[in-house]
């Protein structure tokens, strides 16, 4: 950003999160799309006289904007439904990536004139990744499969890796000369070197934040934990935003048994507060940049006519790229071979799949990355604009796709039945571990009180009576607390036999949590 007034930075800081709340909350109610109507609010204020230019430097973008944002998607996706998604999602993270960088790149080395075919390739790498909010609030809205939103998920979580890598790799190539011997070398080395960093991090940190009892402490190492995978990743040569994916996969599978139920509460709340703040910051910026972007595009001297070809060509040529590679995947689920069959999905869901490349922040932040010794370098940002807004657009069109191909929706009571089966079972093990526990010497009471909030626990959260809404005595917070234990290790066990979907896991869990954290809320021993 360039030198300002530390005053003017506060007002711009504080002025840019009230836009962003407030445009945000007043899309939501009328059923808009915030990030377009962002961009739009943005592009108009950049046209207004006496409205400061502010440049993101690319180191900025790199460093400070997207490792906390795909560390706050890495920690709420479940790595359970990952790793059972697999090759499917690595398919579209990886495959699909490297074929859009190479379809994208020679569609736009043909059109723009005098571009390189390393810069084309590297704006290639730019537009490859999907955004992962504009995903996840899309298929959450639409009720759609849950294999098909682990996919979708995973998807936009990793391809981010996958096309910054790529990224790097292209620039590489425009600042110098190299082999692809040197390419592909330096492609394996990043993810090798990517992955061994994050799980090395999110090993380390999962044994000290499990030491950490105040939620304090532990949120205050929680919000530099992307840095702390990112940076060494990059000093020894290897993706540091692969690192940071790990890293947030890894914490977050870990995150019942490594931190307090409050501690957990709160890193929820912070994450997608943060993310929330970054996401829809970066469209208003954007179009804030609008008015500096076209200027950029014309001092390029490509013509108006010649702009419109090329923006038409390089949508078509994202657009393609992605319906070839799913009609490849799903034939190859649907008639390869038979342990490929049993988990692939069907044609209407690949069609679905191929209308979900909605781009977003880290294309328009990628972007931005690009050396300033780039052929057309500000006509690219303008073009990686066109297809972030494009691609949004295309995303306003998908609840009606999804009507048409009558996708069937997920089986609420089946798995409102397996969140209700996991809760009995976690409740028959804290009666169990009570049985243990339990001395004689106790009131009665308690006991009592124990037994029936482990059986009607739902209903007396949801519709408490003065009775049971009075103050928990010691005795009981102290019994209740060792059942939820138990409780809470019998879901994790039943998460690692595979026996229940993540969804039901992760919601019991959560519940559990949320008793945990009243439960401390309540009176305590006098302290000394």
């Amino acid at each position: 950003m360039n030198t300002m007034d530390p005053v003017a930075t506060i007002v711009w800081i504080v002025s840019f999160v009230l836009v962003t709340v407030t445009v945000t909350g007043l899309s939501r109610r009328v059923g808009w799309s915030a990030p377009v109507v962002l961009v739009a609010v943005g592009a108009a204020v950049s046209f207004i006289p006496g409205v400061p230019h502010v440049e993101l430097q690319p180191e900025l973008v790199l460093y400070g904007l997207l490792p906390p944002l795909l560390f706050a998607a890495a920690i709420q996706t479940s790595f359970v439904d990952v790793r059972a998604r697999r090759d499917g999602i690595l398919l579209l993270s990886v495959g699909l990536v490297i074929f859009t960088v190479v379809v994208v790149g020679f569609a736009t080395w043909l059109v723009v004139p005098s571009l390189t075919l390393a810069a084309a390739f590297a704006f290639g790498a730019v537009v490859a990744p999907t955004d992962t909010v504009a995903v996840t609030a899309i298929a959450g809205r639409l009720h759609l499969p849950r294999r098909l939103v682990t996919v979708l998920e995973g998807e936009s979580l990793l391809n981010d890796a996958t096309a910054l890598v790529a990224l790097n790799a292209t620039i590489a190539a425009i600042v110098s000369v190299i082999n692809p011997w040197a390419i592909a070398g330096d492609f394996v080395l990043a993810v090798v070197v990517g992955v061994a960093v994050g799980l090395g991090v999110g090993y380390l940190l999962a044994i000290i934040r499990k030491q950490l009892r105040a939620p304090v402490l532990d949120t205050s190492l929680g919000l530099i934990t992307p840095y702390i995978a990112f940076i060494p990743a990059q000093f020894l040569h290897g993706s540091g935003i692969l690192a940071v994916v790990v890293a947030g996969l890894f914490l977050g599978y870990r995150s019942p048994t490594i931190q307090t139920a409050e501690a957990r509460i709160a890193e929820a709340i912070n994450w997608r507060t943060i993310q929330f703040l970054l996401e829809n910051a970066v469209f208003l910026f954007i179009g804030l940049e609008l008015s500096s972007i076209l200027n950029g595009a014309f001092r390029s001297g490509i013509t108006v006519p010649q702009t419109v070809l090329i923006s038409v060509v390089v949508l078509l040529a994202l657009f393609v790229a992605r319906f070839v590679w799913m009609v490849f995947t799903t034939a190859l689920y649907r008639y390869g071979p038979e342990r490929l069959r049993e988990r692939g999905w069907n044609w209407p869901t690949g069609i679905a799949v191929s209308f979900a490349g909605i781009r977003g922040v880290v294309t328009l932040a990628a972007v931005f990355l690009l050396p300033t010794v780039t052929p057309h370098r500000e006509f690219l940002q303008f073009l990686a604009f066109v297809v972030v807004v494009a691609t949004l657009l295309e995303g306003l069109a998908l609840p009606w796709i999804i009507r048409r191909l009558r996708l069937p929706p997920p089986d609420f009571a089946q798995e409102s039945g397996e969140m209700q089966r996991l809760l009995a079972e976690a409740q028959t093990a804290g009666l169990d571990h009570l049985q243990s526990e339990v001395t004689g010497d106790e009131d009665h009471r308690v006991i009592e009180r124990l037994r029936i909030n482990a059986v009607f626990l739902s209903d007396a959260l949801e519709n408490p009576t003065p009775e049971e809404t009075e103050d928990a005595p010691i005795e009981y917070q102290r019994l209740r607390r060792s059942m939820i234990k138990a409780e809470r290790h019998a879901v994790l066990s039943a998460r690692s036999e595979g026996r229940y979907q993540e969804l039901a896991v992760r919601s019991v869990l959560a519940f559990l949590d949320a008793e945990e954290a009243a439960l401390k809320s309540g009176p305590r021993k006098p302290m000394l």
